[in-house]
């Protein structure tokens, strides 16, 4: 059986047939004035939804039709895959993030509130600490690995701008994940089912009808090693999405690798190192502009720290139109690292928004080089003295002893942009497409299970810790992404499988020579075949209907009027066509929206 196969088409049960007149779609011309996005914009206007609060929505029977939709697919998928739906509270004691301090990477995106006896809960972000408590009372035997559980629930977090409707929302419906293991490999390991989420979730936008990518990913605040987002293309996508068109290589900015650049310390000075007073400038861009100088002829030195029990510094140089990637660093270092507190920096001597590479001769520091930054004869930079830079810095006269020492490594360290060579194909570069995030998929390892002493005894009696994955799709931002990705001037042109409704029955003259009786007929028979219908029986003018048919975005609009059924007939028109339809013999309509449908779907 295919995937497509497994839709709600194929199910053995009929379809809603639901009239206009008797649901709640309360369409405007007019968009919501915080209103920027597309999603936004025509959601609200298609009478989807309507904001109740900065971040909170209702989800009208539209929207909710659709996310209903897209929760059915979801959930045959996984259930494919072999994971079992269970449901964890939306509260969650805060005492369970003791172990994992994730209350305080959170901060203020985390819903905290105190009860009658002054207990502290948070609103679930998320439920790992929740799942994790769960399972070091129920997993009990290395027999009953490998275990995935998933859940439907409504997520919160405190976005301090709420923005964009569905897509930054305090309040969202996501789909989440959470899978147990004792090994890596094997078929009972977390790589064997970290490859069936990533299939699922191919599986599940590919059905939902979503032009997508899947991306290799950094975890972020979750944890965990490998990591793979699954991105909607969309112009308008708030992600930044990097791409090798020759080897189809893709990755987010933050996990982007960059192939090999040449560098070499070995480049003439061409200045002497001149000091300039540069007062209440620590930014890049003012100090280039005051020096007369490109911010691509600037070094950028950022001091961070690693995450250990006795901390090291560590100073991150690149290019002035650069950014230093956290990930890298880390990954060149060998230890977790973080942006350095500013006041325990200066205390030892930085003097942030003015550092140079120079301060490796006078601070014990770890310092790293981006290839960028590693080349050419003289650059400008901090002076390691408040309000000053320097211009003429050569690496190999300035700092060639430090150089010669070791004291100085050279990694790559900064974000990809557009233009760098591709990691997987010489010669080829790196193109930027935008996207939206719907899913993210994490090999977490045993940072949950080691924090909340998840552990079992395996098969010769050894304790072991817990290796987890997990596996996450926003499932109300998945609509807004739809639309996102799926629209035109005149409205949503939505994708049948998570349509609201499959075929919308516009009536002409409803009271008239049984033009509604004759659309209600249509309908049932399509129901019969487990199609969808929406039949505006409204008696209101054909211009405003056909607007709102187009606003609301179903795939197959039928008219049905006393003119055409006159001629033996009924107007057929896809929602993504242009221009007017086509009439269509009575007989036929029905196998041929049917067949429109099915089309679109790929069954």
């Amino acid at each position: 059986m295919t995937t497509a196969t497994r839709s709600s088409l194929s199910a053995p049960k009929k379809g809603d047939v639901h009239r206009w007149s008797q649901t709640l779609i309360p369409t405007t011309r007019e968009a919501p004035a915080d209103a920027e996005t597309p999603s936004h914009i025509l959601m609200t206007r298609a009478g989807y939804i309507r904001r109740v609060g900065a971040g909170i929505y209702n989800y009208l029977p539209l929207a909710w039709r659709s996310l209903k939709k897209i929760s059915q697919i979801i959930r045959e998928e996984m259930d494919a895959a072999g994971a079992s739906e269970l449901l964890m509270p939306t509260l969650e004691p805060i005492e369970l993030f003791k172990g994992t301090k994730r209350d305080l990477d959170y901060g203020d995106l985390l819903f905290k509130l105190e009860d009658r006896h002054g207990r502290i809960a948070a609103l679930g972000p998320t439920h790992e600490e929740v799942i994790t408590d769960l399972m070091c009372g129920a997993l009990t035997s290395y027999k009953q690995f490998p275990l995935n559980l998933y859940q439907i629930q409504t997520k919160f977090r405190d976005e301090f701008r709420p923005r964009a409707g569905l897509l930054r929302c305090r309040e969202f419906i996501m789909k989440d994940a959470y899978s147990f293991h004792l090994e890596l490999e094997g078929e009972a390991g977390l790589n064997a089912t970290y490859d069936k989420m990533y299939q699922a979730y191919t599986n599940i936008f590919t059905r939902c009808g979503l032009d997508f990518s899947a991306v290799e990913a950094e975890a972020g605040p979750i944890g965990g090693s490998a990591s793979h987002e699954f991105m909607v293309n969309c112009a308008n996508g708030e992600d930044t999405i990097l791409v090798c068109p020759k080897s189809g290589y893709a990755a987010n900015v933050e996990k982007a690798e960059i192939g090999e650049r040449a560098w070499s310390w070995d480049h003439a000075p061409v200045a002497e190192i001149v000091k300039h007073h540069t007062p209440d400038m620590p930014g890049i861009e003012g100090v280039a502009e005051h020096l007369g100088v490109a911010p691509s002829g600037m070094l950028k030195s950022i001091v961070m720290r690693t995450v250990e029990p006795q901390p090291r510094w560590v100073v991150a140089v690149v290019r002035g139109d650069h950014d230093v990637n956290e990930g890298k660093v880390r990954d060149a270092v060998g230890a977790s690292v973080e942006l350095a507190p500013e006041g325990e920096a200066r205390k030892a001597g930085f003097v942030i928004g003015y550092v140079s590479p120079r301060v490796v001769e006078t601070i014990p520091v770890v310092m790293v080089v981006d290839p960028d930054a590693a080349n050419g004869g003289s650059w400008a930079t901090g002076a390691d003295e408040k309000d000053h830079h320097i211009t003429g810095f050569n690496w190999k006269r300035d700092l060639g002893s430090a150089i010669d020492a070791g004291k100085i490594g050279v990694a790559s360290i900064r974000n990809a942009v557009a233009g760098d060579p591709s990691p997987r194909a010489a010669g080829s570069v790196l193109e930027t497409r935008r996207g939206i995030e719907v899913g993210h998929i994490f090999k977490l390892g045993t940072k949950y299970s080691d924090a909340m002493g998840l552990s079992v005894l395996d098969k010769d009696q050894q304790k072991r810790s817990v290796i987890m994955g997990c596996y996450g799709i926003g499932v109300s931002r998945t609509l807004a992404a739809c639309v996102e990705m799926a629209h035109d001037d005149n409205g949503i042109c939505m994708p049948p499988a998570i349509a609201p409704y499959h075929v919308h029955i516009v009536t002409i003259k409803p009271n008239e020579d049984g033009t509604l009786e004759k659309a209600e007929a249509i309908a049932r028979e399509l129901s019969d075949r487990g199609l969808d219908v929406l039949i505006d029986d409204r008696d209101e003018r054909p211009g405003p209907k056909f607007k709102d048919a187009d606003l609301v975005g179903i795939p197959v609009r039928l008219t049905v009027s006393p003119k055409a059924l006159g001629e033996g007939g009924v107007e057929f028109k896809l929602r993504k066509d242009d221009g007017k339809g086509e009439v269509v013999p009575l007989g036929e309509v029905v196998d041929r929206a049917e067949a429109a449908v099915l089309g679109m779907m790929g069954v």
